[in-house]
């Protein structure tokens, strides 16, 4: 017979979900409604009458069973007819996170960033030098020193001199204090798209890559909208966008506070955002302005970008929007800290941060 007959698509196997199918689901349920576990479980009950997910053997009723019986979800002590999401859970959901957006990411080790340089560090190596002022207690091979110390002057007449004393080379390595700024600015579920959950989704992948292979990095996380406050990383699955205008002179200004009390020179901030500022603060009222770029916002905002360059802490700007305008804001505002800036839609936005995360971490940030 010429030509082509078309059925409908039936996939290989019994096509039901197990539990792990079905908790990869849940996890995803769980992002987007901010940890509410009854909205999720209901959400998938419907996606399940949908596209018949389960059978008669395995249904969603054993699978709450299973969520239970492993940990994943327990009684609210507050409402015991209501679920609530455990430890377990939340670190699943950040697990989740880095193997989608960091799907490509090859084992590191210990999770040190190698650098060019030598000097004080954790990997020793196998060069030797002579001490030279300068040189911490740590670094002096005490072994080989002593050796010098009999050679040199005689078992008789032991003596360790400064010309005795020999350097074993540790191979540098960086360390790195992030700060991840964070926009719940109403602005984040305009027109129908919702720019949060990427932007959690995002956040708890970067903190399990820092957590869990860049041991000796930290990471901070800051929400802003009228004002900025930190959160906890185990926070980060609640998240939910506020009535908030957007103030991001007062999260830089929070981030800067954090940054300054961390030993490294290594600083940065991460920020995610989908506008321009709308709104400061002076003294106990704020100054609003939602409708263009209000210059007296601009220029305090630009301000704390500059005091970040003089501290030596780069700002990178992932931005969510598309408008002209907004972009050349972002420009300045890269332009005025000597940062960096990616103009990123919802599906890349993980890429962006990835690949400016690991590049930059290869280096000293100037």
């Amino acid at each position: 017979m010429i030509g082509f007959r078309f059925s409908e698509y039936k996939p290989e196997g019994s096509g039901k979900a197990n539990f792990e199918q079905l908790l990869d689901i849940f996890l995803q349920l769980l992002n987007i409604t901010s940890g509410d576990v009854s909205q999720s479980l209901g959400l998938l009950s419907d996606l399940d009458k949908r596209y018949e997910m389960t059978d008669d053997e395995y249904g969603v009723g054993d699978f709450i069973n299973d969520l239970k019986n492993k940990g994943y979800i327990k009684e609210d002590e507050n409402n015991p007819d209501q679920f609530k999401m455990t430890a377990k859970s939340e670190q699943s959901i950040r697990k989740k996170s880095l193997e989608e957006i960091f799907s490509k990411l090859k084992k590191a080790g210990k999770g040190n960033h190698n650098t060019p340089y030598s000097g004080v560090g954790e990997e020793k190596t196998s060069d030797r030098r002579d001490f030279m002022f300068g040189d911490t207690l740590d670094q002096i091979d005490m072994t080989s020193s002593i050796k010098n110390a009999q050679i040199n002057h005689g078992i008789g007449d032991f003596k360790l001199t400064e010309g005795d004393l020999e350097i074993e080379e540790n191979e540098h390595k960086t360390n790195t204090a992030t700060v991840l700024m964070i926009d719940i600015s109403h602005s984040m579920i305009l027109y129908g798209e919702d720019r949060i959950t990427p932007a959690k989704k995002v956040a708890m992948a970067l903190a399990e890559l820092i957590t869990s292979r860049f041991k000796n990095d930290t990471l901070d996380i800051i929400v802003f909208g009228n004002d900025a406050w930190p959160i906890e990383i185990k926070d980060l699955p609640y998240l939910e966008v506020g009535p908030y205008h957007t103030n991001t002179y007062a999260g830089l200004e929070l981030a800067m506070d954090i940054l300054r009390k961390r030993k490294t020179s290594n600083k940065q901030i991460f920020m995610i955002t989908d506008g321009k500022p709308t709104c400061i603060k002076e003294g106990i009222k704020y100054y609003k302005n939602s409708f263009g770029l209000d210059r007296k916002i601009i220029n305090k905002t630009m301000n704390q970008s500059a005091q970040c360059k003089r501290l030596g802490i780069t700002i990178t700007t992932f931005m969510i929007a598309r408008d002209p305008y907004l972009q050349q804001f972002v420009r300045d505002f890269t332009k005025t800290n000597n940062g960096r800036a990616y103009y990123s839609s919802l599906t890349n936005l993980g890429e962006y941060m990835f690949e400016d995360f690991v590049r930059n971490r290869r280096k000293r940030i100037k």
